[in-house]
């Protein structure tokens, strides 16, 4: 296959373990490959980013979107495409991706595309629920899209109309229920931060109503429960992170005691 004008940009921490997959999905057909790799890192990931041709560039960490828009602004192809460490293009997307950019007139009638996200997720593949088709802008025209959100919710915003792919990119999800529930936790954090932030304000109907109809949404009438208990796990815990961000919300107005004397 031709190098495809595309710069695969990725930030990474310590992923040695498991970011060769994800580099062995697109060394073969992209024209460059960029890493942001956080200046801390120890592990290796550096050289196995380099021993699949990518161009590594050490950076204090700053926050996903600084992050993902510094390797952004590093890549030198028309199109940019954002995976993450654990994620994979299938040969069909890669295949989609191909025939759309050799048709540069049709492939310049959107400034981005988005792709569905399926999940491998404690030894499942996951095809209902919450997490499916989990649509992610990814391909963009270098110049029309940059990213922008606080804390872990970052989102590209896209200069022009999006397009849609068709084939999946796999995402290599939780490794583990406690990886999920550390990340979960993470995320109530910075959903906290954020309100505090903004003067948000939740009340107990978010904490009530909100959570319940996340699970009954995810399995039920997304037919979550056709992905067995990994299903139902996703459902709970993502009820559970609904509850938790805004109890967390919640925590941060109660008033701090005095200090003792």
């Amino acid at each position: 296959m031709n190098r495809l004008p595309v710069s695969v940009c990725l930030i990474s921490g310590a992923e040695a373990h498991r970011i060769g997959r994800t580099l062995a999905g697109v060394a073969g057909w992209a024209a460059e490959i960029i890493v942001v790799l956080n200046e801390e890192v120890t592990d290796g990931t550096d050289q196995v980013a380099v021993q699949y041709g990518a161009k590594v560039f050490r950076e204090p960490w700053r926050g996903f979107t600084a992050q993902k828009n510094s390797a952004a602004a590093k890549a030198t192809q028309p199109w940019l495409l954002n995976v993450d460490a654990d994620e994979v293009p299938t040969p069909e997307l890669v295949a989609e991706i191909q025939a759309l950019l050799g048709d540069p007139r049709r492939a310049e009638l959107h400034a981005a595309y988005s792709m569905p996200r399926l999940s491998f997720y404690c030894g499942r593949w996951i095809h209902h629920g919450d997490w499916r088709p989990d649509r992610k802008v990814r391909l963009w025209q270098r110049g029309r899209a940059v990213w922008e959100g606080a804390g872990l919710h970052e989102r590209l915003v896209v200069q022009g109309s999006v397009g849609r792919l068709r084939a999946d990119l796999l995402h290599y999800s939780m490794e583990s229920l406690n990886r999920q529930i550390t990340k979960t936790m993470q995320y109530a954090d910075a959903f906290a931060a954020h309100a505090a932030q903004t003067g948000q304000t939740t009340g107990f109907l978010d904490l009530l109503v909100r959570p319940a109809w996340r699970f009954l949404r995810g399995y039920v009438f997304r037919a979550g429960f056709l992905d067995g208990w990994q299903g139902f796990a996703i459902a709970w815990l993502t009820a559970f992170y609904t509850f938790l961000r805004y109890a967390r919300v919640r925590e941060d107005r109660v008033p701090k005691p005095p200090a003792t004397v």
